[in-house]
């Protein structure tokens, strides 16, 4: 019987935090960090930050290092942002572990370190020279998006009504990162990139944090079609708790079970994991995150950046799972609709952390 969130009663007993402690726990984009009004990128961790990466569970985190969207001296900023993210591992290493293979989720694990894998959401960052992979490879990177919303070089972003799909460039981008042994991420694109994306890869590939296309006509989400031969080929979709979940309401847990379970329900229980796009600390739901949020949204608007779905008045924060261990929240929820412990661990991250032992080989 298919999946669907009205179709499942609460058959069984609550996920245990015993069985999440031990699990592989993964967030395909997020990271550490709280909400500050006036918080700046290159500001360090606080310390309740770092407490709540701590407590939260997680054995990894595909965290984002690069610059997004056209501009210029984007790769002096990517090189400013892996910088500053291995300063937070220098000045907390009894919290964090920088992530090169995946021989180190298992460290991160059994050191109760959050992992860190550095991670592009756009390849502007290369300038259109494919040979800085090997300066970023080098300084870490594992995860490379293709594209933003908008066009790169590399292929249309979601928001480009020509949907071009992957450029010429873009496809030596895809066979250099096979070649490479770096993950190819496929977030954020057009539906055509997405397409042309999936069947142009010789490895398993990524989609870290989208929804399904049927429950929310939004840009940002992934039709049926290519969620399925996203499976196909091996890899593994991670969903977001985000507003594109929900036709321009505030979404809620039930809003991401519903996406969960179309997933499955399409790709199969090996390939659907997490990526909420969300920082691990709570965010606090009061009139300066508000109005913080109308501001960044406005910005995003005017800039070009922004996707179908975005709105002022919507938080990309899923109430219900507002906490660092959303996930083990989460993962109760599942539990008590019916899902064994065998694949609510397969959410919770190793099919991601399969897919990263299929690639960083």
């Amino acid at each position: 019987m298919a999946l669907t969130v009205h179709n499942l009663a609460a058959t069984r007993a609550g996920y245990s935090a015993r069985a999440y402690d031990r699990a592989i726990v993964i967030d395909a984009l997020g990271g550490p960090g709280e909400f500050h009004p006036n918080a700046s990128s290159k500001e360090l961790l606080t310390a309740h930050a770092v407490a709540d990466a701590r407590i939260s569970g997680l054995t990894a985190v595909n965290l984002t290092v690069g610059a997004v969207g056209n501009g210029l001296h984007r790769f002096e900023q990517t090189v400013e942002g892996i910088a500053h993210a291995d300063r937070e591992i220098q000045l907390h290493p009894d919290a964090f572990l920088k992530v090169l293979s995946a021989g180190d989720l298992r460290v991160a694990k059994s050191s109760q370190r959050l992992g860190l894998i550095y991670g592009f959401q756009d390849t502007s960052m290369l300038e259109g020279d494919l040979s800085r992979l090997d300066v970023f490879q080098g300084l870490g990177v594992r995860i490379v998006q293709a594209t933003y919303n908008r066009r790169n070089l590399m292929g249309d972003g979601c928001v480009e009504a020509a949907d071009g799909g992957l450029s010429q460039l873009g496809h030596e981008l895809i066979a250099e990162l096979n070649s490479r042994r770096l993950l190819l991420d496929l977030s954020h694109a057009g539906p055509r990139t997405i397409a042309e994306g999936i069947a142009a890869s010789k490895s398993p590939l990524a989609i870290t944090h989208t929804g399904c296309r049927a429950l929310a006509d939004f840009p940002r989400n992934v039709s049926d079609v290519s969620l399925k031969a996203l499976a196909d080929k091996g890899g593994v979709v991670g969903i977001y708790f985000m507003c594109f979940l929900r036709n321009l309401e505030q979404p809620h847990s039930e809003d991401v079970i519903r996406h969960l379970e179309h997933a499955v329900n399409v790709c199969g229980e090996d390939h659907v994991g997490l990526g909420t796009d969300s920082s691990i600390s709570a965010m606090p739901i009061d009139d300066a995150f508000r109005s913080a949020h109308r501001k960044v949204i406005t910005e995003r608007i005017k800039a070009g950046i922004s996707a179908a779905g975005e709105s002022p008045e919507v938080l990309n924060v899923i109430p219900e799972y507002n906490s660092p261990r959303r996930f083990l929240t989460l993962a109760d929820d599942l539990a008590r609709r019916g899902w064994p412990s065998g694949r609510i661990e397969k959410i919770l991250g190793s099919n991601f952390a399969r897919l990263f032992g299929e690639i960083w080989r």
